[in-house]
């Protein structure tokens, strides 16, 4: 559910109107006013101001001299906690500097939230292609390499689950067809890399590889994203399989014996 989209005030609980004035920022509007406040979570300018106030006070919103509200460093401070952000980055940057030295191309990290990939880290390249990627920016699985990487090693029913939901389609060549979805995720799994060709821009190709947790469990994907024109695919896989086993690694997982 959107900011723009939500249910009516009378309908929320107190937790859910609190949640509804921190989901009214986001990447396009991370700095609001008490009014935009007020539009985008629902809520009466009453009890957007009094919600307001005590997220300010605790320290989750902060208001700048022009009275213009903002993400807080405490909340970022609570966020730094999570094992699928700082926390992983921190482990992964070493190997993402290693697969950009080696490269000089986009490297980028990310994890699956629900249906969606979540970027947590990226490397711009200097002369690489651009890709419209931030971090903590959010695409469909189905249309990039680390979200290939991520869900072809989910559970099986979800995959069903998102297979059979109407795919986004970003170009041409992005894949919308779910027979031929599933074809890619069996050759992800196969092959242990995700290549996704032209599927979010005409011009960019990205070779993914996922990122095991302790247990063995895939908790990230790390990808590079190179000009399609120029794209070099078998010279690439190596190394990014090499950086994604090495943040396999580093957080404690152990490969079975051959």
């Amino acid at each position: 559910m959107t900011a723009d989209a939500v249910p009516p005030q009378s309908a929320r609980s107190a937790p859910d109107r609190l949640l509804a004035v921190l989901a009214a920022f986001d990447h396009d509007h991370p700095a609001l006013s008490l009014t935009d406040i007020s539009r985008r979570a629902g809520l009466s300018l009453t009890t957007a101001h009094r919600l307001v106030g005590a997220l300010s006070d605790w320290g989750a919103l902060e208001r700048d001299a022009s009275g213009v509200y903002h993400v807080g460093l405490r909340l970022w401070e609570v966020a730094a906690l999570s094992p699928r952000g700082l926390a992983l980055r921190q482990i992964a940057l070493p190997y993402l500097e290693d697969l950009y030295e080696a490269t000089h191309e986009n490297v980028q990290l990310a994890v699956r939230d629900g249906s969606e990939v979540v970027y947590i880290e990226w490397i711009s390249g200097r002369s690489a292609v651009g890709v419209h990627i931030r971090v903590g920016a959010r695409w469909p699985l189905h249309a990039t390499g680390v979200g290939l990487a991520l869900l072809a090693h989910s559970e099986a029913a979800f995959q069903e689950t998102y297979s059979g939901k109407p795919l986004a389609r970003f170009t041409p060549h992005t894949i919308t067809d779910p027979a031929t979805l599933r074809r890619v995720l069996a050759e992800v799994r196969r092959s242990g890399v995700a290549v996704s060709s032209r599927q979010v821009t005409d011009d960019a190709l990205s070779v993914a590889a996922p990122v095991r947790g302790a247990g063995g469990s895939v908790i990230a994907a790390v990808s590079v994203v190179v000009p399609e024109r120029d794209a070099q695919t078998p010279a690439l896989i190596p190394a990014v399989r090499l950086a994604a086993r090495g943040i396999s690694r580093a957080l404690g997982w152990q490969p079975e014996p051959s």
